[in-house]
């Protein structure tokens, strides 16, 4: 079943992780936190195509696990998060596999995400469609906070030196 089109789909390099990949993208990240466990993670290594037959996975799915291909696996439903348990798996760090999917070395993209990130220049929808805001009468309404207390320590003190002036107005 194709994918439908939605108006965040032309982002640059990006799959944004809706409900529909949600779907799509159940069985491969159902693979990935099997890696949770130490007993999964050795199954996997011993035979990945035998251990990737466990769980639904499309063919493209199962060929983006086996080659490493962490775009291809978001944009065939893996959620970054899960996908990031495969590449510890394989001992590499998030940064690692930050910069693999950006195409920049480790120490490029480390400076990049230190000099404040990538410039949305060039990086935003294609479309320039503006993001629909939900209308005021559809939005939630906000919760009203209520005031802070007084720590306790302030409170005790307040309600001994009142009880010594209650004593003490006793006394006399």
């Amino acid at each position: 079943m194709a994918r439908t089109q939605q108006d965040y789909d032309d982002i640059p390099g990006t799959f944004v992780f809706d409900a529909e990949r949600s779907r799509e993208g159940f069985g491969i990240n159902m693979f990935c936190m099997s890696l949770m466990k130490d007993e999964n993670r050795k199954a996997f290594k011993a035979n990945e195509a035998e251990y990737l037959k466990k769980f639904r996975l499309t063919p493209e799915q199962t060929e983006a696990v086996l080659k490493r291909d962490y775009n291809r696996m978001l944009e065939l439903g893996g959620n970054i998060y899960f996908t990031a348990k495969l590449g510890a798996t394989d001992g590499h760090s998030f940064q690692h596999l930050a910069a693999v999917m950006t195409g920049a070395s480790q120490q490029d993209y480390a400076a990049m995400m230190l000099g404040g990130g990538r410039s949305v220049e060039g990086n935003r929808s294609r479309s320039g469609k503006p993001v629909k805001a939900k209308s005021a009468s559809t939005s939630k309404p906000k919760l009203k906070l209520k005031p802070r207390l007084k720590s306790k320590s302030k409170s005790k003190s307040k309600s001994k030196s009142k009880s010594q002036s209650k004593s003490s107005a006793k006394r006399k």
